[in-house]
């Protein structure tokens, strides 16, 4: 089977270049596997969980907070805002993030500072929901 190659990279610096078999990537509308020869796409990066597999096995996990996928035939990658080895996160950091969402919503004195407060929470939530899917997996 041909390999698409995958690159995941955040504004600081670049976390995985690999030649994988597929790639299933967290889309504003919905999961998509990514498989050599897949039609050219763009498209958002919800929080959630990105999946490498190898040999029809998931061989690395990534929790990505949002950001852009390019797809061409050949390639994905992820420019993601936040991401992290999904084993190097645990579910007291998420609840820890989750709570402090919560206090700056709480605090929040101006409209902007509640929008960002809110959309923080979200992420929060979705990373929590997210990690406690795949961690029994």
């Amino acid at each position: 089977m041909a390999k698409v190659s995958f690159r995941l990279v955040m504004p600081e610096r670049e976390l995985v270049n690999v030649e994988a078999d597929m790639v299933v990537v967290p889309g504003t509308e919905g999961d998509f596997g990514v498989l050599h020869g897949h039609a050219p796409l763009i498209s958002t990066v919800r929080p959630g969980v990105l999946e490498v597999i190898q040999n029809n096995k998931v061989e690395q996990r990534f929790l990505v907070v949002g950001g852009i996928a390019e797809v061409t035939p050949e390639r994905c990658t992820v420019l993601a805002d936040e991401a992290q080895p999904f084993e190097q996160v645990s579910a007291e950091q998420l609840a820890d993030r989750e709570r402090q969402a919560q206090d700056e919503l709480t605090d929040a004195a101006s409209d902007a500072e509640k929008a960002l407060a809110q959309r923080n929470l979200a992420v929060a939530k979705d990373l929590r929901r997210a990690q406690a899917y795949y961690a029994s997996r």
